[in-house]
């Protein structure tokens, strides 16, 4: 153990402040990632680092204690997977839900993570393809990879890439930072009401056959009083091989069952988008009320989407994607949006 401990500072360097708490995986303190998170204190007042070795872990996973840091050997390398999707059984024996599909669920604050993949393994292309007579197709597909939700605030994804098709990224608490991530889905992939900032990702497209409209990149549900949702800057808005050009549309407001106080807030900022964007950026989105019944809302001109500075052929100025003045630019920073909160290295 001694001498794993010294190949991990070696290897860690800066991103380790202060020496691991758990090692996960071959001759490591733990087998799985959900038993050293068991290990950490309820009330946990300090960093507790939890080292995670190379390989694919088929786990489920929540993080409800304060000040967890899963760190992976390689982003590559140390696969977190899970195939649920909101149709799924839970141990009710009811369908977990669009929130109860994730593979990776952080509910406490303080959380980070760097260096690792979280895989939603729900497959989407083999569901789409079956007949819709056949009894096993699933009907919804929402298949979340990260949840931040509950009491989730300042957390910090470095080097992350998550993996799903639809709703891949549930961001509804609180702030979180994503750089230097990939982010893969296609419809309303990342999705909620938190408060988040990209920097330098990859937020990649893929194909929905048949489709006319393949995907949405965002569905944010910032509540109205919130001046900031999702701030996307110096980003690449890239697709998979398959995706039409200008089929994919940059966001839709979503109103969770109908609330009136939803109005959703995605500005992009000196992206590069590739040919998926068209001159139409945005779309209307369905919902369904408390009452069962099915509503529609409408994108609007004045809703809070707006671009700037964005290069690359889908980075398209039209009248159905609102442009920020140059007077506005300096209020949608990253320092704005995470209120006062700094990240560590």
């Amino acid at each position: 153990m001694r001498a794993m401990m010294i190949w991990l500072v070696l290897f860690c360097g800066s991103a380790l402040a202060e020496p691991y708490q758990a090692v996960v995986g071959p001759g490591g303190d733990y087998p799985s990632i959900g038993a050293a998170l068991a290990a950490v204190p309820k009330d946990n007042g300090k960093p507790f680092t939890i080292f995670i070795q190379d390989g694919v872990y088929q786990e489920k996973l929540s993080v409800d204690k304060p000040h967890v840091r899963l760190l992976g050997q390689s982003q590559g390398g140390t696969i977190i997977r899970f195939g649920d999707s909101a149709e799924a059984k839970g141990a009710d024996g009811k369908a977990v839900g669009t929130w109860g599909s994730y593979v990776l669920r952080v509910t406490a604050p303080d959380f980070s993570a760097q260096n690792l993949t979280i895989d939603n393994s729900f497959d989407f292309p083999a569901n789409a393809a079956k007949s819709d007579t056949d009894p096993t197709k699933v009907r919804h597909t929402q298949a979340v990879a990260l949840a931040t939700t509950g009491q989730s605030d300042r957390a910090l994804f470095r080097r992350v890439t998550l993996i799903g098709y639809q709703d891949t990224l549930l961001m509804d608490a609180g702030r979180q930072l994503f750089e230097d991530c990939t982010i893969k889905g296609n419809v309303d992939f990342i999705f909620g009401k938190g408060q988040g900032v990209f920097r330098r990702c990859d937020i990649v497209s893929r194909n929905r056959p048949g489709a006319k409209v393949t995907g949405y990149i965002t569905a944010p549900s910032t509540d109205i009083s919130q001046p900031y949702g999702m701030l996307f800057v110096d980003n690449r808005f890239i697709k998979e091989k398959g995706v039409p050009k200008g089929s994919v549309r940059l966001g839709r407001p979503w109103h969770p069952s109908g609330d009136p106080r939803a109005e959703g807030s995605a500005v992009f900022i000196n992206n590069f988008m590739d040919d998926h964007f068209g001159p139409q950026g945005y779309a209307d989105i369905g919902v369904t009320l408390p009452s069962g019944q099915p509503a529609r809302f409408q994108w609007q001109p004045w809703s809070r989407f707006f671009e700037y500075g964005n290069t690359g052929p889908g980075a398209i100025k039209d009248s159905n994607r609102p442009q920020l003045l140059p007077a506005a630019l300096p209020w949608y920073s990253a320092d704005a949006v995470l209120a006062g909160w700094q990240p560590g290295p």
